[in-house]
């Protein structure tokens, strides 16, 4: 049986997929290109395990926060996946937890996850790991540089370079940024053997990613307007 990992929460789409030993990954940079390219590169790599989407038995997401696109472009693959069959698992991951992960410390330690939230500000989070277990010590939310923790033994993230002054002194160390901090899916996959690494989907039809915030476009209608944006149910009502 067949194992997809997808990460979308950023400028990079990450796919994973495995069977057996076999580990096999795609990636494309581009934010815009996530929607079109996708399910090509899940194609391909269940025509390299063999396998065909029948076969997928565990869908792994990283849930963000991140990208409201690119969140919604992994979560409406997912659904598609699991729609109609119970038997397929599906489990998600904090995207900052993904970031994290392959900077863990091999003796164990904390690591905190950054990723650009706009306007001045930062997704964060911080784990603990262990040899078989990670466990949250901030969980994601949304700081400004000055509120960030400085304990943590590495930071690693997405840090616009008009704030990394002001990350790095508050951190108290470089953070590690670049091609080095973005997110692959086979993290997700590692994740999914240590405790605490991924939660199950337990109502995938009404599952949400975890956005962090709104919409840049709806967050520009509702400082327009005054109010929030209303949903189809408030339509309806």
């Amino acid at each position: 049986m067949i194992t997809i990992a997808l990460d979308t929460a950023t400028d990079r789409c990450s796919v994973a997929a495995s069977a057996g030993d076999r580990v096999l990954t795609r990636q494309l940079d581009g934010a815009r290109q996530h929607n079109a390219a996708i399910l090509g590169l899940i194609g391909e790599l269940l025509h390299e395990l063999g396998g065909q989407p029948r076969d997928i038995s565990r869908v792994l997401v990283a849930d963000g926060p991140g990208s409201f696109t690119g969140l919604r472009v992994a979560a409406a693959v997912a659904k598609a996946l699991v729609w109609g069959r119970p038997e397929v698992t599906w489990s998600v991951a904090p995207s900052l937890l993904v970031r994290a992960f392959p900077h863990a410390p091999p003796a164990g330690g904390t690591v905190l996850a950054l990723a650009d939230a706009l306007r001045g500000e930062l997704y964060a989070a911080m784990w603990r790991f262990g040899a078989e277990r990670v466990e949250p010590v901030l969980t994601p939310r949304t700081l400004t540089p000055a509120d960030l923790p400085s304990d943590a033994d590495l930071v690693v993230g997405s840090v616009p370079l008009a704030l990394l002054e002001a990350v790095t002194a508050a951190v108290g160390r470089e953070p590690i940024v670049g091609n080095d901090a973005l997110p692959d899916a086979r993290s997700l996959l590692a994740l999914s053997r240590l405790a605490g690494g991924v939660h199950l989907v337990s109502d995938p039809a009404h599952w949400e990613p975890t956005y962090g915030r709104p919409a840049e476009a709806q967050a520009v209608w509702e400082r327009k307007h005054g109010q929030p944006l209303p949903t189809p149910t408030d339509r309806l009502g």
